[in-house]
């Protein structure tokens, strides 16, 4: 069944016929694992990948979709739950007007997800959808209602708690008039989700046991306002009493609030952020443990970073303690032919994130960057970070850690289809393994190959080498990758929700395609 659902992706193509059309990705990732002493890698199988096939049948009045994963023998950090194969997803959607009716598995998002979001990150090994019905109905224009129900996907099996919620957003300026010719745009939300679980035994101690609630109750509110470059968002969300394994099974109630604010135009933008939550975990089990079963999903705050060293620490949302957090951001782009500009202009941006709770600072980081184009032919970006991640509360032990991060990144176009890009990272710091260094070089020769060569050193206190070659070829629809190196045991993080990844050394095979 596998073989033959796969073998059906790569040969159908895109396939269109009287309204009707069929499309379709492929994505394998393949590892050959070693063992590496130095590292700590181990070597759990001769062939390691993780296959994932979609296919979408879409039509004026249905749509159809199914995914078939492969992860019987999963790459390193997927062991154990996500061990398996099979067609966890399908679903069917009938568009009958204003109306959308959903049937199977779907992934939805209330607001900004405080209280009911699910989704799909394959990095991270969440996929949380869930397994019901969906109905939504859009009766005038800019006013859309949701209803749904479900259970939710937990690995391989789905949990038993039932998951419903509806959610109602109005979009005023589709239909005002005086806000349309102000160039306004008025928009006003609420949810409600409710979980019912059946009670499960569990003991405070030896004698006593919990009264666990069969009923939780999630309402959220928000009110987002855009003015010319002006843009404005306030949501607000509470939960009734949900005792877990996250908040040591305590009977508080739970609330988040964030508000945001930003400005763009004419070069300058401008950015600030805030959100204090307490006691919001939400889980379809409650006495689950790791990044599955979560309903819900706060956003860190905190600055995406992409560079590696940069991304060496990151900030992991805290939904069961809670946490105060601010993000402020400012950039400007200085014109060209102008003093700072020069002939070809430059870009400066500045950030700035604290997370902290009850006085304690979990998470601080200030970057600042600048970009400037030195030639015709040559870009050049420098960075630098300051960052104090506190261990203990992220990870549960290690203390605070204080670093300083220094990065230039520079882009050299040798003609149109040939480019080389290299980076050179720092980072210093007294705690946890001391001091990192990062090099790569990247050469691009359009439109089909690509040459990497990277290597993470710890200059401080192991003086390991974590280098990887890669080449990677793309052709029409398909790209393929292979390579050869090591992978840094650590956190692979997205949006604030993080999972352990353990060290890997090997050869590696990346494929993908879409119809």
């Amino acid at each position: 069944m596998c073989v033959a659902f796969l073998g059906c992706c790569l040969v159908a193509g895109a396939w269109e016929w009287k309204g009707v059309s069929l499309t379709g990705s492929v994505q394998s990732d393949i590892l050959v694992p070693q063992w590496d002493k130095g590292t700590g890698a181990e070597k759990k199988g001769d062939f390691l990948n993780n296959t994932y096939a979609d296919l979408l049948l879409q039509s004026k009045y249905i749509d159809a979709g199914a995914r078939l994963e492969f992860l019987e023998y999963s790459l390193p950090g997927f062991e154990k739950d996500f061990e398996g194969w099979g067609v966890p997803h399908l679903w069917m959607k009938a568009k009958l007007g204003k109306v959308e009716l959903t049937g199977g598995t779907f992934y939805d998002q209330f607001g900004s997800g405080f209280i009911f979001r699910t989704y799909e990150e394959r990095s991270l090994g969440i996929d949380n959808a869930l397994l019901g019905g969906r109905v939504v109905v859009k009766p005038y224009k800019g006013i859309t209602v949701k209803a749904l129900s479900g259970v939710q996907r937990r690995y391989w099996e789905w949990n038993k708690s039932l998951v419903s919620g509806a959610d109602a957003e109005v979009h005023f300026d589709e239909w005002l008039p005086y806000l349309q010719q102000r160039d306004m745009k008025l928009m006003m939300g609420f949810s409600w989700v409710n979980k019912y679980e059946k009670k499960e035994t569990i003991y405070a101690d030896p004698t006593h046991r919990y009264n666990l609630p069969k009923f939780v109750n999630a309402w959220d509110y928000r009110i987002g306002i855009d003015m010319g470059p002006w843009n404005f968002l306030w949501e607000y969300a509470e939960k009734s009493q949900d005792p877990s394994f996250d908040n040591g099974y305590r009977y508080d109630e739970g609330y988040a609030t964030m508000f945001s604010g930003s400005y763009s135009e004419k070069g300058l933008s401008l950015l600030f952020q805030l959100k204090r939550s307490e006691n919001m975990s939400f889980r379809s089990k409650r006495s689950e443990l790791g990044t599955s079963s979560f309903i819900n999903h706060l956003p860190a705050f905190t600055q995406d970073q992409t560079y590696s060293l940069a991304a060496l620490y990151p900030y992991a949302t805290q939904l069961a303690d809670g946490e105060m957090a601010y993000q402020a951001e400012a950039g400007y782009n200085f014109k060209r032919k102008t003093a700072l500009g020069g002939k070809y202009g430059m870009n400066v941006k500045a950030n700035f994130s604290l997370v902290r709770w009850k006085g304690t600072v979990n998470y601080q980081d200030i970057d600042v960057q600048v970009t400037k184009k030195l030639s015709k032919n040559f870009k050049l970006s420098l960075m630098y970070i300051n960052q104090q991640y506190n261990k203990t509360v992220v990870e549960g032990h290690g203390g605070t850690i204080f670093s300083n991060i220094f990065i230039a990144d520079g882009k050299y176009q040798f003609s149109p289809k040939v480019t080389l890009r290299g980076e050179l990272q720092y980072l210093t710091t007294r705690q946890d393994q001391g001091d990192w260094a990062y090099g790569l070089l990247e050469l691009s020769l359009a439109p089909h190959w690509m040459f990497t060569v990277s290597d993470l050193w710890n200059c401080g206190e192991t003086k390991l080498h974590y280098y990887q070659g890669l080449v990677t070829y793309n052709i029409k629809q398909h790209r393929i990758q292979g390579g050869y190196g090591r992978t840094r045991a650590g956190y692979n993080c997205a949006g604030g929700v993080c999972r352990y990844v353990p060290a890997s050394t090997g050869w590696t095979l990346s494929y993908n395609y879409n119809f």
